[in-house]
């Protein structure tokens, strides 16, 4: 059985985000997911952050007791528009530890749909 994979890019300027449908978070979340998508996003399991530039939009407020969540604007390096979000458990940016690493993974990446298009599509087997 064969299925195509789709590659995205920004929708405003083509440049391409190296974004694969095979890569979507699409099982496992039940409702979630149904809800991400009638807000028009989707998520992912990692992304390419060279793609991106990043811009840090700290929002210190806690998600549970002494732990908070930050939010990063995901933007097309090429245009700037707005591609979506990446969210982390991140006390440091709210100032509340010290740095220990440079590490740039998120914990949840969620991408607008409508900042997307799609580039190519390849066949796997």
């Amino acid at each position: 059985m064969t299925q195509a994979d789709v590659s995205y890019s920004c929708g405003s300027c083509g440049y391409p985000l190296n974004l694969a449908s095979s890569n979507r978070i699409t099982s496992g979340r039940g409702p979630d997911y149904l809800k991400s998508i009638k807000k028009g996003y989707i998520s992912f399991v990692s992304i390419d952050l060279s793609r991106f530039t990043q811009v840090d939009e700290v929002n210190c407020l806690p998600i549970s007791w002494g732990r908070y969540r930050s939010k990063t604007k995901l933007l097309c390096r090429k245009c700037g528009v707005l591609i979506g979000y990446g969210y982390g458990d991140s006390s440091v940016l709210c100032g509340f530890d010290l740095p220990t690493s440079s590490n740039s993974s998120y914990k949840k990446i969620m991408i607008k749909i409508r900042a997307l298009q799609p580039s190519e599509m390849c066949q796997q087997s």
